[in-house]
């Protein structure tokens, strides 16, 4: 039953307890109670998450980025999570080194965060950047505490 609680709230975070009881069978006690426990064992935080292709953001791309020898991923990935623009970095296996989501609120900001963060930069050897054409689906997962680290390299 929690894993159709969470679809539930995933899908509209703001639903009412009432609603999602009607729909599972049960009581609104049963779900209030069930959201609760969840919350306070760290499985469920309801936030709001802004779609960057919906809002009002120009620029959405996605860039494989390359570490340069005598870098390490979490040292280039430190210095671009300082920067406003960058709303995701994953350190990935693979031809890439870092998956690094950019969002900028129009096409100069964008080549700006390019030009001063990217290129050019001794820590990155190579960069692939995909500009985003459409979103089919945004979906976030969460998790409070990764390993003990609040989620940050």
């Amino acid at each position: 039953m929690n894993s159709s609680i969470v679809a539930a709230l995933q899908h509209d975070g703001r639903r009412a307890f009432s609603e999602i009881a009607h729909d599972l069978g049960v009581s609104e006690g049963t779900i209030r109670n069930r959201v609760a426990s969840m919350k306070q064992a760290g499985m469920l935080r309801i936030v709001a998450i802004v779609d960057p292709v919906v809002a009002e953001y120009k620029t959405d791309a996605m860039l494989g980025v390359k570490i340069a020898p005598g870098y390490t991923p979490h040292q280039v990935a430190e210095r671009l999570a300082a920067v406003s623009d960058v709303v995701y970095i994953l350190w990935v296996s693979g031809r890439f080194d870092l998956l690094v989501e950019v969002v900028s609120n129009d096409r100069d900001g964008f080549l700006s965060f390019l030009n001063t963060e990217i290129h050019g930069r001794d820590d990155i050897s190579s960069v692939e950047t995909m500009t985003g054409m459409k979103n089919f689906k945004n979906q976030f997962l969460l998790k409070s505490d990764w390993e003990g680290n609040d989620g940050q390299y």
